[in-house]
């Protein structure tokens, strides 16, 4: 019975951070985090932690079953976790706050499943880690890593490397390898997201060219993973299904643009306002 239990709880674990990219599947998890682990031992740890705190909060606050089998609890603190790494030094205060905004997360994660009116998405994790980067700005900066102004260098744009990084910082990893593994994760799961996923990575390059983004920005992946995540939720087998990923697609790269212009931390704002969006257009358009 106990190694019963040991091998459900894995298997919510891996549904769980398999549902960052919309993969119901505790094999395509496994592939994510392996590929999360080759480019940072800490960053796994992190997406772990965050994802069993997250999901122990569900469990501890009764939601449904189903739910929390399925990871969707899980998945936005899988993010809040690598955040913290992405964003703070390590340090028990740090922990301490990675706990709380993935106990948090869960929390608007079901406040968003209760109102049905718009899917939450990875909005939850959008908002907590916008409360927690603006509190310790304001409260503890020292907790922060400090940008470098960095003077970019004529570069040329590498294609692959734009398109696997792009694939890779859904979840913060800019690393080519890592977002090879992340396509696998998600073919073995389903073909047809696996083919919306290189849409999504590739639609955002050839317009990023074209409105003249500098070719850092493009080779480390930032113009790609809004584009990855609104194909994905939004592409089906019909060929008007394509089109409106297409257009989500687009729009969050223009929505990436204007924020990094702005000096906004976007995380994965672009996406979700995209296919809400999108979303909105299709229903008055069903009246």
């Amino acid at each position: 019975m106990k190694a019963t239990s040991i091998y459900s709880s894995l298997l919510i674990l891996g549904r769980g951070i398999g549902q960052v990219m919309f993969q119901n599947n505790a094999l395509s998890g496994l592939l994510m985090l392996v590929g999360i682990f080759l480019n940072s031992w800490q960053m796994g740890v992190l997406a772990i932690s965050g994802n069993i705190i997250s999901t122990l909060t569900a469990c501890l606050s009764g939601y449904g079953r189903d739910e929390i089998k399925n990871g969707l609890y899980g998945f936005n603190g899988t993010l809040v976790g690598i955040a913290v790494g992405v964003f703070m030094h390590l340090t028990i205060s740090a922990l301490i706050l990675m706990v709380i905004a993935s106990c948090i997360s869960t929390w608007i994660a079901r406040l968003f499943n209760v109102l049905q009116s718009l899917p939450g998405f990875t909005a939850p994790f959008i908002l907590v880690v916008w409360v927690l980067l603006g509190f310790c700005t304001l409260f503890a900066p020292d907790m922060l890593f400090v940008s470098k102004t960095k003077v970019l260098t004529c570069q040329n744009i590498h294609f692959f490397q734009a398109f696997s990084t792009g694939i890779g910082q859904v979840m913060f990893q800019g690393n080519i390898i890592t977002g090879l593994f992340f396509l696998m994760g998600i073919f073995v799961n389903s073909r047809n997201a696996a083919i919306y996923t290189i849409l999504g990575a590739l639609l955002p390059i050839l317009l990023a060219v074209l409105l003249g983004v500098d070719s850092e920005s493009l080779n480390i992946g930032l113009m790609g993973y809004n584009g990855v995540l609104c194909a994905i939720a939004l592409g089906d087998k019909t060929w008007k299904g394509c089109v409106w990923a297409s257009c989500a697609v687009l729009l969050s790269v223009i929505l990436q643009i204007l924020g990094i212009y702005l000096g906004i931390i976007t995380l994965t704002a672009p996406f979700v306002l995209s296919v809400w969006l999108v979303m909105g257009i299709q229903k008055i358009m069903k009246t």
